[in-house]
């Protein structure tokens, strides 16, 4: 069976440039859709955090406003969430052993950008899934996790891949970019990603770059989910009929 690792942020709060926090965690629709999709295409899932602490849905996520104009889709992932055990008592994400998964996802939401995108010991998780040909994706502010992987130089593993992420143009649409310590897109054009986004802000929009799967925003979910299990389960038929 296809196994996936889903790494989601364990802080509920995003430092700002003035040093005050502003509430979030994960974005709600990054961990719903995504896990949905592996859920039906059978695929079996594992929910991991920093120190196995229970993980925080950023409120928001829940609201109307984010959830396009509908309340009741908002308390519908809601109400999923809060149906995932895994989501109340998640593995201890240092302890978890690469070889036991197919590819690893990291759902968004400005959490990320505090403690994984810090996180040496999660960048060095990173390298093994790449090191063994693994899949390693990540969606919205996900890719800030990306960060802190790096080759036995200390170059940044993914320096002259394609990627993309939540974009400046987003931030500043939501109010955020004045108040920022950092973008996430600027991080990843300086640490030599070589970004792009949509045409339009708040659309879809999947990179792939070899094993290197991200996306824009939270639109891009369930893209991004899709393309992984295309990708990641035809490759596993590959490799179990190679062996047959």
């Amino acid at each position: 069976m296809t196994s996936a690792l889903i790494a989601v942020t364990g802080v509920d709060y995003w430092t700002l440039a003035d040093g005050t926090t502003h509430p979030c965690g994960y974005w709600p629709e990054e961990v719903s859709t995504p896990y949905q999709v592996f859920v039906d295409a059978g695929i079996d899932i594992t929910i991991a955090t920093p120190g196995g602490v229970t993980p925080t849905a950023d409120q928001a996520g829940f609201a109307p406003e984010y959830n396009g104009g509908s309340a009741e889709e908002g308390q519908r992932i809601k109400t999923h969430l809060e149906s995932i055990a895994a989501l109340r008592s998640p593995e201890v994400l240092e302890d978890v052993d690469v070889a036991s998964f197919d590819f690893i996802f990291v759902p968004g939401g400005h959490g990320p950008m505090e403690d994984l995108a810090a996180s040496e010991s999660f960048g060095a998780l990173l390298r093994q899934f790449v090191d063994a040909g693994k899949p390693v994706a990540a969606v919205c502010h996900g890719p800030a996790a990306l960060l802190p992987a790096r080759d036995d130089n200390g170059e940044w593993l993914f320096a002259g891949r394609k990627v993309t992420g939540f974009s400046n143009e987003e931030e500043h649409q939501v109010g955020f970019a004045p108040r920022a310590k950092w973008l996430l897109e600027d991080r990843l054009k300086s640490s030599g990603g070589i970004y792009s986004s949509a045409p339009e802000a708040w659309t879809e929009f999947v990179v792939v770059d070899g094993n290197l799967y991200t996306g824009q925003n939270p639109a891009s979910s369930e893209g991004i989910a899709r393309r992984l299990v295309l990708d990641v389960v035809e490759r596993r038929q590959t490799v179990d009929a190679g062996a047959q």
